[in-house]
């Protein structure tokens, strides 16, 4: 039986829309909050009142623009594309206009795909509409999420949370905060929890916001928490600690956003080698797609190289997300897709800088911005070297105390 790699077709039209936001509405003005890091794009409200209404519609089969909901789900086993595979197709288009403005985006913060990974029916109900952004990292506790020191001690019907959060995108625009905390340390990595915090609790203050190499549309924020009382009820999931399910809990919210941030990788690269190619026409290098590779120019090789990576990436993203459409466990896949995209992103964007010269390094053309921006995406979400040691764990079946 063959396989049809093209687009599902009740998904065509999403995709058609998310690539005309991002060229009619992204594109131009991307430079713009490059340069003014920080500076809120108001444009992305008109935007997100869009997506929203979408959403109420039903057209966006409960896809957002960087996050999915678990009522969207069919409830029959039969296979099916679902808003998993809807959300990655949408955000790789949507970042072939701009990574930083899409994780800009009002209620579709990566802490929105924690709730909708975690949270229970009522949650679910309860932070509805919330833009969430999601803190786990720490000064000194990078990659290593299970080391987490910020902590959440239960005192009556609150959970009282001390720590210091780092790189928290869009930690200074969203309305609330997925935080990740330990109810003991001493239990390791099986309590740690989510909690959502609401902004303006007292207790959590915003401390900086940071200057970065790329997504400088998107903010990222140091947040401190002391005394910082949440009600129980804002604790993600189960209180209890099962220390044989281990992090699995936590995982979870891993295995949903990690295809997402491949999707962004797809995006960002397919942009670079849209242009690059256009600009290697317009300097007379032809690509011919009939003819081996070794018999061409050696830019048009380069070229055919990296669209192939491309390739990969894009089918391992594809692959994540519908497995999880088909409730199929696919941590190994979306670690898979993770380090493929992410490390393909960077790759193919530095590439297409190289190929185009100094038109590619200078302002003149968007390429030197996506190579910044695509960095960032080998990096959050769990490290290159991370998503390997991910991989190699679940292909040899080993634990992570076997194969540190």
């Amino acid at each position: 039986m063959p396989i049809n790699l093209d687009d599902p077709k009740k998904f065509r039209p999403l995709v058609g829309q998310a690539h005309q936001v991002a060229m009619n509405m992204l594109r131009p003005i991307s430079r713009k909050y490059d340069r003014a890091e920080h500076e809120y794009p108001q444009e992305l409200d008109m935007l997100a009142a869009m997506i929203d209404g979408l959403a109420e519609s039903g057209a966006s089969e409960g896809a957002g623009a960087a996050g999915v909901r678990r009522e969207d789900a069919d409830a029959d086993s039969s296979v099916k594309n679902g808003a998993n595979l809807a959300s990655v197709m949408s955000i790789a288009e949507m970042c072939w206009g701009d990574v930083g403005l899409l994780l800009s985006m009002p209620r579709q913060g990566l802490g929105n795909s924690a709730i909708a990974s975690v949270a229970d029916e009522e949650q679910q109900e309860r932070f509805a509409g919330v833009w969430a952004g999601m803190a786990i990292t720490e000064p000194g506790v990078g990659s290593d999420s299970a080391n987490i020191r910020t902590t959440a001690t239960l005192d009556g019907d609150h959970y009282v949370l001390n720590g210091e959060k780092i790189y928290v995108t869009s930690g200074d625009r969203a309305d609330h905060i997925v935080v990740w905390a330990t109810l003991d340390r001493s239990l390791g990595r099986a309590a740690i929890k989510s909690f959502v915090v609401p902004k303006g609790t007292p207790g959590m203050r915003v401390d900086r916001l940071e200057h970065k190499l790329g997504i400088r549309a998107s903010d990222t924020a140091t947040i401190i928490f002391e005394d910082c009382r949440v009600p129980a009820e804002n604790l993600l999931g189960s209180p209890e600690v099962d220390t044989k399910q281990g992090f699995a809990g936590a995982m979870a919210t891993f295995d949903n956003t990690r295809p997402l941030v491949a999707a962004m990788a797809v995006g960002c690269a397919r942009a670079a080698l849209d242009l690059t190619r256009d600009l290697l026409a317009q300097a007379g290098v032809s690509v011919d797609y009939d003819r081996p590779a070794q018999t061409q120019s050696a830019a048009a090789a380069r070229l055919l190289q990296m669209e192939a990576d491309w390739e990969a990436a894009h089918l391992l993203m594809l692959q994540a997300a519908w497995m999880a459409d088909n409730r199929q466990p696919n941590s190994l896949e979306a670690s898979m897709a993770k380090a493929k995209a992410g490390r393909v992103g960077s790759d193919i964007t530095l590439g297409c800088v190289e190929l185009t010269g100094s038109l590619g390094y200078s302002e003149a053309e968007l390429l030197e911005k996506w190579a910044r921006d695509s960095k960032i995406l080998d990096i959050f979400e769990g490290t290159q070297q991370i998503q390997q040691l991910i991989v190699a764990r679940r292909v040899l079946g080993l634990s992570s105390a076997e194969l540190k």
